[in-house]
């Protein structure tokens, strides 16, 4: 029989016996309970044990439960009151006392605590070292290949300090009159030149000190206002700088006034056009050929044209070759037995090169408009060779041609012949008939 709630183990046994047979105690009770208050009997309740030979909760225990005890009888029935069942009552006073046989330790028996995070490894209570801190993302790096060239975005073309050129010739004249005026005050004059302006001569007094600062004040000013005019002329434009920074661009024509501090480079911004020398370069086959590009382009940003890039005309030549390099090597020069495309279309060829070259000039401000190629042979290596194979090229496809003519020719006349009626032919006779008149169509269209 299991041991009643009320029973403690004298023996050195674990605690985890105990509690598996009051596990199995409880398990029994409560079915049995269960049972008798369906059919009407009530299971008696004592000090210590069970009338019925279950064994269950003391009285003591009910009470601490919290459970009043059901009010028994002498002959063991139920008194009538109202209240909780008898199995509830006994399932939870069997639920308490193994709460609390499990919770306290028993007398005689040895209890060793075991550590939380032995049985239990993946849930250690060992202190793990820290995180560090997450860094920051990387940026993305380029894909790997060649890359469009950028140019600097805080180098581009502005309007640069400009004055119309009579600003400049007024002022200069302004100062030189005041020149005159202090030199004439001193007496400097010649006589003759102030009778030439109606202007009484001043006896010679010399230049004292109270002459010499506005003397030199106006010869500045004078020097300043004449220096800075320009001629600016139309296609043309200056850049500024000064000191190595890029101050501006002029593109004014006629007469104008740019402060003479800055440094002036004229730029040509015209469209222009550029014809290659023929250049080497190789189909996708491998076979080397010699091209000749013309390229339509104008400056439209001066200040990188003349600061990104030490030479913009020879940048923009060496970018046509390698373009035309690139775009060559894609399709064959010729395709002489299949129609696909070949370097003879010269439109796709030409778009192709013109969008590829823009591309590459937009960093140094060149605008590219047309990027044609012009000419395309075979060199002289292989010219010849490619010269015969085109030829026989050709010479097939004609032969395929006129083969063609014969044969639908000859399909047309017999079948008329014979639909018609007016011939009745065995198939010997249809072989021959078909020999004979392709014999004969041939010879007439190759004469």
């Amino acid at each position: 029989m299991p041991a009643g709630p009320g029973s403690r183990p004298e023996d050195g046994s674990a605690p985890q016996s105990a509690t598996a047979a009051r596990r199995a105690g409880a398990e029994a009770v409560v079915p049995a309970a269960r049972e008798a208050a369906e059919s009407g009997a009530q299971p008696g309740i004592g000090a210590g044990g069970a009338s019925s030979g279950v064994p269950g909760p003391g009285a003591a225990e009910v009470e601490q439960g919290g459970v009043e005890p059901p009010c028994a009888g002498a002959g063991g029935g139920n008194s009538g009151v109202p209240g909780p069942g008898v199995a509830e009552i006994v399932a939870r006073a069997v639920a308490r006392a193994m709460d609390e046989d499990v919770a306290a330790p028993r007398r005689g028996a040895a209890v060793t605590e075991v550590p939380l995070h032995l049985p239990f490894r993946a849930a250690s209570t060992v202190p793990l070292p820290e995180r560090a801190p997450a860094a920051a993302p990387r940026p993305a790096r380029p894909a790997a290949g060649r890359r469009v060239p950028r140019g600097d975005d805080r180098l581009r073309e502005h309007r640069g300090p400009v004055l119309p050129g009579w600003v400049g010739v007024a002022v200069g004249g302004l100062a030189l009159a005041g020149c005159t005026a202090v030199l004439w005050r001193a007496g400097i004059l010649p006589a003759p030149l102030l009778s030439a302006f109606g202007a009484a001569p001043r006896a010679y007094q010399g230049l004292r000190a109270v002459h010499w600062p506005p003397l030199a004040f106006l010869g500045i000013v004078a020097l300043v206002a004449l220096g800075g005019l320009g001629r600016a002329r139309t296609g043309h434009a200056w850049v500024l700088t000064l000191f190595g920074r890029y101050r501006g661009t002029v593109r004014r024509t006629g007469l104008t006034w740019v402060s003479p501090l800055l440094l002036r480079r004229r730029v040509d911004v015209r469209l222009r056009h550029w014809r290659s020398d023929p250049m080497p370069a190789v189909d996708s086959g491998g076979l080397a050929l010699q091209v000749v590009v013309q390229v339509v382009w104008q400056v439209k940003d001066t200040a990188r044209a003349t600061l990104a890039v030490a030479d913009h005309t020879r940048y923009l030549a060496e970018q046509v070759e390698s373009a035309m390099a690139r775009v060559l090597s894609q399709l064959p020069a010729d395709a002489f037995h299949e129609d696909a495309p070949t370097l003879r279309d010269a439109e796709a060829v030409g778009d192709a090169l013109t969008r590829m070259l823009a591309t590459e000039t937009e960093a140094v401000g060149i605008e590219v408009f047309s990027a044609q190629p012009i000419r395309i042979e075979y060199a002289a290596e292989v010219a010849e060779a490619m010269r015969r194979r085109r030829v026989a090229a050709i010479d097939a496809k004609h032969r395929d041609a006129v083969l063609t003519s014969v044969v639908d020719a000859v399909d047309d006349t017999v079948h008329r012949l014979t639909s018609r009626g007016l011939v009745e032919l065995d198939d010997y006779e249809r072989k021959a008939l078909v020999k004979d008149l392709t014999v004969a169509f041939y010879t007439g269209r190759t004469d």
